[in-house]
């Protein structure tokens, strides 16, 4: 099925499946579905085939990218795909950044019956990695490499990050809580009708249960890359979108 199609209505039927066989299945796909719906949504799903400046335009943009030689040894986009990347965000985004305002409206658009807020706010925050309050093309392609291209390693170092909301380089409980809370407040109508009020918490405490190997309360990096790398489900869920660019 074409990008553009797959994108064009909420992933619900398998985010539903992800949920009944693991809560952490659950997360890793959204971030990485939410992820390509902000692509869709500024059109850059699938390269045009129409011909593209040799060099990026920069003509009325508040914020300049760096040039496009670093930003390809950066990530893993060649300059083509760098170039079709910048004109669609700077078509979008005039002032070269993204606030996290924009970030709130775009994911409300795309979950219509839900409360995508709280979300947004984490996802915002996982993309704004120097915390000036705003997104960067230079964030955001950095961003998007890692999810699109990255190794396995790097996806689930993004998605900790996500889940480590302050930043301590732990996740406790309470942050988990926290951001599946936010998944199931952002799936909206297609979540709760088939779950009791305390389904979010008791998912998180098996699935917490299981990541705290050692039983300190808390969850590092490492038993997070452990946890995620013994489960299937995860491991096909990070290649699911290998190939949308």
């Amino acid at each position: 099925m074409p990008a553009r199609v797959l994108l064009a209505y909420p992933r619900t039927e398998m985010l539903t499946q992800g949920e009944s066989e693991g809560l952490q299945t659950l997360g890793i796909v959204v971030v990485l579905c939410s992820s390509l719906k902000l692509l869709h949504y500024l059109g850059l799903i699938d390269l045009s085939d129409d011909k593209i400046e040799d060099e990026l335009e920069m003509t009325m943009v508040c914020h300049r990218p760096e040039g496009l030689e670093q930003l390809e040894a950066q990530t893993n986009f060649t300059k083509r795909e760098l170039q079709v990347l910048y004109r669609g965000f700077k078509n979008e985004c005039p002032s070269g950044v993204v606030n996290e305002e924009t970030f709130k409206q775009i994911y409300a658009q795309f979950f219509p019956h839900g409360d995508a807020s709280t979300y947004a706010h984490y996802l915002f925050n996982a993309f704004d990695t120097t915390q000036t309050g705003s997104v960067k093309f230079e964030d955001f392609v950095t961003a998007l490499s890692i999810l699109l291209r990255g190794t396995v390693h790097e996806k689930l170092r993004w998605t900790f990050n996500l889940y480590d909301i302050n930043k301590d380089g732990y996740i406790n409980k309470e942050e988990m809580m926290d951001i599946v809370k936010a998944i199931y407040d952002m799936m909206g109508k297609y979540t709760y009708p088939v779950l009791k009020e305390d389904t979010p918490r008791q998912h998180v405490d098996v699935f917490f249960q299981k990541m705290d190997k050692n039983k300190d309360g808390i969850v590092t990096l490492d038993e997070f890359l452990e946890s995620c790398q013994e489960d299937d489900n995860i491991m096909r869920s990070l290649q699911l979108f290998q190939n949308v660019m």
